[in-house]
């Protein structure tokens, strides 16, 4: 896989706050996480991460003094107009002397500094570098727009040119852009979501997830538990077969840990090891702590960032026999995620009617029904997948944004 020396423009960029902005900064980790080389131009911000570089210069801003007298009047400020882009010409001309593409959020689409959206425009007509315009949005949406737009000058904002390549975020924007451009073939990029960030993941819950395509699983459940006879994790097991059977790759993470010094345990761990393998899903009953293991050692249960999968599973799965409480329920509870359990006296007066339950004499086939019947009916757990399918960043890269790259630097 080739890579690229991407270039990232705007006016502003973290640690100041705002939606282009955080668009931008995902743009510079995603790029990053897949060895791409990639730095930020803004009129202001800093460096926040040693990920990626940030460079600033005050007349990329749309707040710089200079900037602003010449929006003032731009009949009157034409010659600085033209002096200060061929400014910034020159300076992006320099800067970007290495990179393989400029990739412009928004400066090519909004009225917040006419003098570097003629300097990109520049670049672009001279083939200095590739120039991607990233279209978020345009002040010719709004009626009235928020500026009067009436000047010539502004006139460069809904012109398009077949030297740019253009991206906008929505099919809604991409049939605005297109009526305000009269053209045709716009690409749509959508914005994403990093689940990572968004749930502060631990850093050995990401290299689980990335090991195993966590998030490629159709249902995803986890069980709380130590290795021990009474949680049962033989049914939980056999589930997982049933609804793979059904068509679903269908996933367990099991967070407990065996206790080495018992016997009994040490038995239950390749019990049902084998069970696993003879049912041949052995590869997706995922045992958390072999993953968090170093250097061979036994981990105890508070080494596992049991939250982490809460916030990435579909659903808690609790098959047990017996019990004399269930912590798991709370937590899940607390977290909102949608609960499966056993329909033991325990579990029934600490859930109430809040949670599915199922008989510990149903069949694997009958519960792995049941457990769909109930999932496919929350919308939240519909949208949760949609998400994942649709918007996850590393999907949106290798589904759109990496060839669209190949096919602009060629």
């Amino acid at each position: 896989m080739r890579q690229f020396k991407i270039a990232l423009l705007h006016y502003t960029c973290p640690p100041i706050v705002g939606g282009v902005e955080e668009v931008i900064r995902q743009h510079a980790s995603l790029f990053n996480r897949y060895n791409h080389m990639v730095k930020i131009f803004a009129g202001d911000g800093a460096r926040s991460t040693d990920e990626y570089d940030v460079e600033t210069n005050p007349l990329l801003s749309s707040r710089n003094p200079r900037i602003l007298q010449i929006h003032e009047n731009l009949a009157e400020q034409s010659r600085d107009l033209g002096s200060c882009s061929e400014e910034i010409f020159n300076y992006l001309a320099r800067a970007l002397e290495n990179f393989d593409v400029l990739i412009a959020h928004n400066v090519l689409t909004m009225a917040y500094n006419l003098p570097l959206t003629l300097a990109v425009h520049r670049l672009a007509n001279n083939g200095t570098i590739k120039v991607v315009s990233w279209n978020h949005d345009s002040p010719h949406f709004y009626v009235p727009p928020p500026i009067d737009l009436r000047s010539q000058q502004w006139h460069i904002l809904k012109k398009y040119n077949p030297n740019i390549h253009y991206v906008t975020i929505s099919q809604e924007r991409k049939t605005q852009f297109q009526d305000l451009y009269g053209v045709s073939g716009i690409d749509v990029i959508p914005d994403g979501i990093d689940p990572v960030r968004l749930f502060n993941l631990d850093t050995n819950t990401i290299r689980m997830i990335r090991a195993e395509h966590l998030f490629e699983a159709d249902l995803l459940m986890v069980q709380p538990c130590r290795l021990h006879l009474r949680k049962n994790i033989e049914l939980s097991i056999r589930v997982i077969r049933a609804l793979q059977d059904k068509g679903l790759r269908a996933r367990l993470l099991l967070t407990g840990v065996y206790n080495p010094h018992e016997k009994k345990t040490i038995e239950y761990y390749h019990k049902t090891k084998k069970l696993a393998e003879q049912l041949n899903v052995e590869r997706d009953i995922l045992i958390v702590a072999e993953y968090f293991s170093e250097g061979g050692k036994d981990l105890t249960g508070d080494t596992i960032i049991v939250r982490d999968f809460y916030l990435i599973a579909d659903l808690l799965f609790l098959p047990s026999l017996q019990e004399g409480f269930g912590i798991p329920l709370l937590e899940a509870g607390m977290l909102k995620v949608p609960i499966v359990c056993s329909d033991i006296p325990p579990f029934k007066e600490i859930c109430k009617e809040n949670v599915q339950y199922f008989s510990l004499k149903d069949s694997p086939a009958k519960i792995a029904d049941e457990i769909l019947a109930f999932i496919n009916g929350l919308k939240p757990h519909r949208m949760f997948h949609h998400t994942i399918q649709n918007y996850l960043w590393d999907n949106i890269y290798h589904r759109m944004l990496l060839p669209f790259l190949e096919r602009v630097i060629g």
